[in-house]
């Protein structure tokens, strides 16, 4: 008999119903012998996940004594063709020429299942298959990315970085890029010309590092052409000439300074509100605050396992136990842990809130209209209205689009000449 007394099973025979016929699942031909009273079912049957087994609905009701027989029934589920079909270029993603045109609800469950299979961290593949998603969806891949104080993500995965196209919102603060970083270069391309965010807090910037950003845009009107919103705060060597860079961006409304070296004098007051309407803020602007940039699109979780195995793989893999026990016995422990302990985010933001907030913004049209209504009420004299509207005149020239007379009339410098140069 295939059924063998002796065996430690807590039930009796297994059976299955397979196209109507009944089968005992410990026949010697369909199983594999272990030892001499154990049995081991296929492996295929393991493995396979359109198979699986179903106790009939009449079979519940019977006893379940030991030694009892189960019936149980093969049911098959197979898996639809697009299914296969998407696990097989999933599978190999790297080798796509190119997505455009394709429909983008099929592009997102493709993104999936490569991200799935962990496509987009390995070294060999992820490159090419983030460009092949970027170059044809953009800000559907990835629309806003945060990188606040991951300047090892930055390090290791810059080239998987500067793939992204399309993004509005770019927070690269406390990441320690420096004058002189690609990264700082790679905003002046057209691939994140359609950035409206853009934080650089805390990233040792000075005059020259404005100077090389902002040159694409004064010379030859292209890159960042869209920025409205800045943050160099806690960028102590950017001094009043630095800040003079960014008259070029025309649609800023928003610029944040914090921590710069740049002193609030009258000269400064005075380019701001001329050359770009920017008035000082009376309140903290809740544009630069940093719970309104996050990481969103297709990418998201990607970005958050590239981070996990930097993390893990920065982490000491040396023992650091009697190192302590000693610090321990010594008195040592306390100190010690303040030493190796990693600089604490809430010190940060309670250094930032002592410092003063030096932030600009741009008042709506109509808020200088009625200040200018109210200020040329009866009573004032015909010269004060006539001057209070000329300054009208001019702030509202100033916030319009410059014209190609003002555009022809700057002069490039010998800085600028070398920088086209270098292009």
């Amino acid at each position: 008999m295939p059924y063998m007394k002796g065996s430690n099973s807590d039930y009796g025979p297994v059976y299955i119903r397979e196209k109507g016929e009944l089968r005992l699942i410990a026949d010697p031909v369909n199983v594999e012998k272990v030892g001499p009273y154990k049995t081991k079912p296929l492996s295929h049957l393991k493995k396979c996940d359109s198979v699986r087994f179903c106790i009939r609905e009449g079979d519940q009701t019977t006893s379940n004594k030991k030694n009892d027989p189960i019936f149980l029934t093969l049911c098959y589920s197979a898996k639809s063709l697009f299914d296969i079909a998407l696990g097989f270029v999933a599978d190999n993603v790297q080798h796509i020429d190119s997505l455009i045109g394709f429909p983008e609800q099929v592009a997102e469950k493709l993104f999936a299942a490569a991200e799935k299979r962990q496509k987009f961290v390995d070294p060999g593949t992820g490159l090419r298959a983030l460009q092949t998603f970027s170059k044809a969806y953009g800000s559907l891949v990835l629309s806003s990315l945060c990188l606040k104080s991951r300047y090892l993500l930055v390090s290791e995965k810059l080239e998987e970085i500067k793939s992204f196209q399309g993004l509005s919102c770019l927070d690269l603060s406390s990441c320690k890029l420096g004058d002189d970083h690609e990264l700082l270069q790679h905003l002046t391309t057209e691939a994140l010309s359609s950035l409206v965010k853009l934080n650089l807090g805390d990233n040792c910037l000075s005059d020259s590092g404005l100077r090389k950003m902002t040159a694409p845009v004064r010379v030859m009107k292209r890159g960042l052409k869209n920025l409205e919103h800045l943050d160099l705060s806690c960028n102590p060597n950017i001094g009043e000439l630095g800040i003079g860079y960014l008259c070029c961006f025309k649609k800023l409304s928003a610029l944040d300074i914090s921590g710069a070296g740049a002193k609030l004098s009258k000269s400064l007051l005075q380019m701001l509100q001329n050359k770009m309407g920017l008035v000082s803020a009376d309140d903290p602007l809740q544009d630069f605050s940093h719970a309104h940039c996050k990481t969103e699109g297709w990418a998201e979780q990607v970005i958050l396992q590239w981070d996990s195995i930097i993390s893990d793989s920065a982490k000491p893999r040396i023992s650091l136990m009697p190192r302590t026990v000693a610090q321990r016995f010594y008195g040592k422990e306390t100190s010690m842990k303040r030493v190796l302990a990693p600089p604490s985010l809430a010190f940060n933001i309670k250094e930032r809130k002592s410092e003063v907030n030096i932030q600009f913004h741009k008042k709506p049209l109509q808020d200088i209209c009625a200040i200018a209504y109210n200020e040329s009420l009866p009573g004032k004299t015909s010269a004060i209205q006539n001057s209070k509207k000329r300054d009208l005149e001019i702030l509202v020239q100033d916030n319009a689009v410059p014209s190609a007379k003002r555009q022809c009339a700057r002069q490039l410098t010998l800085e600028d000449w070398d920088l086209l140069d270098s292009y």
